[in-house]
């Protein structure tokens, strides 16, 4: 299922295949995610392109830093984030698709608090960052 999608004030555009269309909708309750409370739907990694405004993105990373969460840096909206679960997989932001809402009637969440890279010396205390996005895939 190809998609067009773009964040709020239209300075990122994209185009992604998803993996199962909405299907995979989902949400993770890891302290980022729960914060965000955003709804993604997953693609691979190489099924998503940005076709407008790529410098326009920022990216984030805490902990591991395997999982890089990418942002619009003029109106701060979620685009996608690269999964630290399966780093060959993206999760996409399903309300930045075209003609699609997060408002689905059942959404499962994922225990993102107790990752499997998360033993007690991979838990790191870190630096929270944000970065120029660079390779936004």
């Amino acid at each position: 299922m190809k998609m067009s999608g773009a964040c709020h004030c239209g300075a990122v555009q994209f185009t992604v295949t998803l993996i199962d269309g909405l299907a995979t909708a989902r949400r993770c309750d890891c302290s980022f995610c729960a914060m965000r409370g955003a709804v993604a739907v997953s693609a691979r990694r190489n099924d998503l392109t940005v076709t407008r405004g790529e410098d326009a993105l920022t990216r984030y990373t805490f902990n591991t830093d395997t999982a890089q969460h990418f942002f619009c840096k003029h109106c701060g909206i979620y685009t996608h984030h690269r999964r630290r679960s399966n780093p060959d997989e993206l999760g996409v932001n399903l309300a930045c698709l075209k003609d699609q809402t997060p408002f689905l009637p059942v959404v499962q969440v994922r225990d993102g608090r107790n990752h499997p890279t998360d033993t007690s010396g991979a838990r790191l205390a870190g630096v929270l960052r944000f970065t120029n996005a660079g390779d936004a895939r």
